[in-house]
């Protein structure tokens, strides 16, 4: 491994390497670790000069960073603190045993929390600060498979309830329960951030340390020494998000940062590294990327046999071992460990002599002992300039004994059997008797109980009590009315785009006196396309050191500037680290009382489809803000090719219960649209927030057609009325986006060749109008004795008479899913299939949403209807020139 303590070279003796040895402990001991760590480089950089090859290594040896000699004292009674770590332990337990009886495989996690119990309980009783009025507090991400813990700390608190506890992952049932996991959406006022999506809660710790960052170089928020913790699994960090940013929290200097790393070597179907040192990889990596790591790995009672080794054999043997093996010695018995673990060295075994083989099977790993994570803690908080990882060695399942501790099915352990139980209560030593202990009650000391004092003074002295949230800014007052009211009147024939129409709105909100800053811009690397590089002089990019550099655009209007005060997030090629961001400013108004409005715009085909998961943990959050899905609709891209045409985010957009999605044709309805978004999330307070397609197609934006506001935010409103309302023929057109303007030409052409008078509508959003249509269907089907309700499609076109055809740049399915709720059959277009690096007019063609294919379509429901004759339909297929053999887009 590559730990190890290599022998010394042919003809070296040992004392050579000796006096170097006592030749740095005298320089320790005289002039201290930063003298030592000194001369040391030099050593090696003059090695290094006279063509000395020395092999690179990250990992120091398997063993605990802080020395006993450096080790602090345990500030707490730490007896006490143990006897209600265990009623903590017992309590979790309980409430997974007992509501797997009740309802058979309801499931829950006993492991994990018994293996992190010591992690949290030392940060609880001794760092976790809450927060205040005066201090903003500390910022932890709890383990999701750990929240039986968390409930059962909150019990013992009086802040939950026995009755919530029985109702463990039974939400519905009288008196209500607990969520399964950390869901601020079903728990608004204990959990603010959702973690048990494994890989996601790191990054989006680490983004949200540097918001916190953002927000006091702007000067939003007071500078603090508040911590952000993230705890998380040693499996977990297999996620590609868990360790995909640390260069980041490194980069930036995020001193107030720190993860805790719950390294049990197990995930949930064997061994994390079973033919490797899974800790050992992960300080490789943290240490590469240059962050503070702490290794936790042996309890005191390894102290003395290490103090015994005078020649560095037990940490060498530590480091030959590989995970799997010391999987195996967890569940051995004490002579197993003496043979198989001492035994390969006779001086090894002379260490342990005195010992006998039940205090060998009970040495605890580091993980466990409260005095080496206290001590690794505190050298955490106290460490400035860089993020700091705490490896904690554990034990996965620690105290279930032969339930499951240390075993590969331990992470599903939902039951215990009686002997088991009874062995828990006795090593954690619950006042519980054997007739009382197989009905695993739940246990909370008498109020006046010395346990239940501790417990509350530890957590007054920090602060009070956590997790808990709570939404502490202030309601705007405005409806900003006027910053919006010019966008309304249109671009007088100029061609703009909608994406430059919201950067027109963007740069006008930046400098309103209220919202003005506020407003937080994300941007993944994309800029410069979006047409945001004006912004770079006028609000600047956010850097924590400022600009050292002159950029090569200094000379240009619109060079790269960046300032430690600078307002733009400009993430880089990270739309996963982009929306971390969006998440952390879009949860201020809770974390730091500060409404923040962040406005993240990034490629469409690059949102849903790529980070759903984190766009679910927003909304699981009740975040607030903006996603603007740029370059959006699978034909308006120009030459990019499928995997950037995006005709799916609208459908993605759909199991989102708490996402408002628009697909607006107009800068008035963009304008309609984020006006009224920021009164509801931060006026009235409504937990949504917003997905809004935009294009960079461009055209002429018309004025705003009379009052259509109202129908601008239910999804559809008729936006040109036809020519001839009393003529034979009709039709009702919708369209969506870009694909607004084929309809437009579309009417034009069915007027003038084919005597069909057609109504042209905006859809500005099928989501909405679908919730609308089953909201509507419920309650109906709820209240049948009531006056029975109309959808709002079906109120729009009660008096719209011909055929319906809608064209869509996105799945057919989206007008599909409305048309229940229409007076007649609906023909839709859309644009399923892969795209083609093709021009908009090909693409068009291509997926049959053009004007010609919609005028097509109309006639053809004409015909079926026996409105017109066939013929009529034959000569407009040669007359609009569509090729009938053309392969079918869906599958070609």
């Amino acid at each position: 491994m590559e730990n190890e303590i290599s022998t010394q070279p042919h003809g070296m003796e040992d004392v050579e390497i000796q006096e170097w040895l006592e030749s740095l402990d005298s320089v320790l001991e005289s002039s201290g670790p930063e003298v030592a760590a000194e001369i040391l480089e030099r050593l090696r950089a003059h090695a290094t000069v006279n063509g000395i090859d020395l092999p690179f290594s990250a990992n120091t040896p398997y063993a605990n960073t802080i020395p006993v000699r450096l080790q602090p004292l345990f500030p707490g009674d730490q007896e006490l603190e143990r006897r209600i770590k265990s009623l903590i332990r017992w309590n979790a337990l309980a409430m997974v045993v007992r509501a797997n009886r009740v309802e058979h495989n309801i499931g829950g996690h006993i492991s994990t929390y018994a293996s992190a119990a010591t992690l949290y309980e030392v940060g609880f009783n001794h760092f976790f600060r809450a927060r205040t009025e005066e201090f903003e507090g500390d910022t932890v991400y709890f383990q999701g498979h750990a929240s039986p813990g968390m409930y059962a700390r909150a019990f013992l608190e009086g802040r939950l309830s026995a009755q919530k506890l029985e109702n463990f992952r039974r939400e519905l049932k009288p008196g209500g329960g607990l969520s399964s996991y950390p869901h601020p959406w079903l728990m608004p006022d204990f959990w603010e951030f959702p973690t048990v999506s494994m890989g996601l809660s790191p990054l989006m710790a680490i983004y949200q340390a540097r918001f916190n960052r953002y927000l006091e170089d702007r000067g939003m928020k007071p500078v603090t020494d508040a911590k952000v913790w993230a705890f998380l699994g040693d499996g977990e960090t297999d996620e590609p998000e868990s360790l995909g940013a640390i260069t980041l929290a490194s980069r930036e200097k995020l001193d107030n940062l720190i993860f805790v790393v719950n390294c049990n070597l197990q995930r949930l179907d064997g061994p994390v590294r079973g033919n490797g040192q899974i800790i050992q990889e992960l300080e490789s990596a943290f240490r590469g990327a240059r962050w503070n790591v702490i290794k936790v790995l042996w309890g005191s009672e390894w102290d003395p046999i290490f103090e015994r080794d005078t020649e560095g054999l037990l940490v060498k043997r530590m480091g030959e071992l590989v995970d799997g093996e010391y999987q195996k010695l967890v569940v051995s018995s004490g002579a197993y460990v003496r043979e198989h673990f001492f035994g390969s060295d006779p001086r090894l075994l002379q260490l342990v002599e005195p010992l006998p083989d039940e205090a060998l099977r009970r040495l605890r790993l580091g993980g466990h002992d409260p005095r080496k994570v206290y001590a690794a803690y505190k050298a955490a908080v106290e460490h400035k300039g860089s993020p700091t990882v705490i490896l904690a060695r554990t034990i996965k399942g620690y105290g279930l004994g032969e339930a499951g501790e240390g075993k590969n099915v331990t992470h599903q352990q939902k039951k215990l059997n009686e002997d088991e139980l009874r062995e828990f209560r006795s090593r954690f030593g619950i006042p519980l008797n054997d007739e009382d202990c197989i009905e695993v009650p739940f246990y909370r000391p008498a109020e006046d109980s010395v346990e239940i004092q501790y417990l509350r003074a530890r957590r007054e002295a920090l602060g009070g009590y956590t997790p808990k949230r709570s939404v502490r800014s202030k309601p705007f007052v405005s409806d900003h009315e006027e910053l919006f009211k010019e966008f309304h009147e249109g671009s007088e024939g100029r061609e703009v785009s909608t994406t430059m129409a919201f950067v027109g709105m963007l740069r006008k909100m930046l400098k309103d006196g209220e919202i003005g800053k506020l407003i937080v811009p994300i941007v993944p690397d994309e800029a410069r396309t979006f047409g945001m590089e004006s912004l770079f002089r006028t609000v600047g990019i956010y850097s924590s050191v400022g600009q050292r550099y002159e950029p090569v655009d200094v000379n240009t209007l619109l060079y790269y500037k960046e300032a430690k005060d600078g307002q733009i997030l400009e993430e880089g090629i990270t739309e996963a680290g982009s929306m971390a961001s969006f998440i952390a400013a879009g949860s201020a108004y809770a974390t730091h009382g500060i409404n923040t409005i962040p406005f993240f715009i990034y490629y469409s085909m690059f949102g849903f489809q790529r980070i759903a998961d984190f766009i679910w943990a927003a909304a699981d959050m009740r975040v607030r803000g903006f996603l603007l899905g740029g370059t959006a609709g699978r034909t308006t891209l120009s030459g990019e090719g499928l995997q950037h045409q995006d005709g799916n985010s609208h459908v993605l957009a759909l199991p989102v219960p708490n996402i408002k999605a628009y697909d607006p044709a107009f800068a008035y309805e963009i304008a309609v649209i984020i006006q009224d978004g920021i009164r509801r999330m931060y006026k009235d307070g409504e937990n949504v927030f917003y997905y809004i397609t935009v294009m960079n197609e461009p055209y002429a934006m018309p004025p705003m057609p009379g009052n259509v506001k109202d129908g601008i935010l239910k999804g559809m409103y008729r936006f040109r009325a036809a020519a001839n309302p009393k003529a034979k023929l009709r039709a009702q057109l919708f369209g969506s986006g870009a694909i607004l303007n084929e309809a437009l030409r579309a009417q034009e052409i069915l007027d003038t060749k084919y005597g069909v008078s057609a109504d042209v509508w905006s859809v500005t959003s099928y989501k909405e109008l679908y919730n609308d249509g089953i909201e509507t269907e419920r309650l109906n089907r709820l209240h049948p004795a009531e006056k029975l309700r109309v959808p709002y499609v079906t109120k729009c076109l009660a008096d719209a008479p011909g055929v319906l055809v809608a064209a869509s740049d996105y799945l057919k399915t989206l007008p599909n899913m409305v048309s229940k709720w229409m007076p007649r059959r609906l023909a839709s277009l859309g644009t399923d299939g892969f795209g083609r690096s093709e021009g908009r007019t090909s693409l068009r063609e291509f997926f049959e949403v053009d004007s010609r294919y919609i005028t097509l379509a109309t006639l053809h429901e004409l015909f079926v209807d026996g409105k017109i004759e066939r013929s009529v339909l034959d000569k407009a297929i040669k007359d609009l020139g569509i090729n009938t053999d053309k392969p079918n887009p869906v599958t070609s």
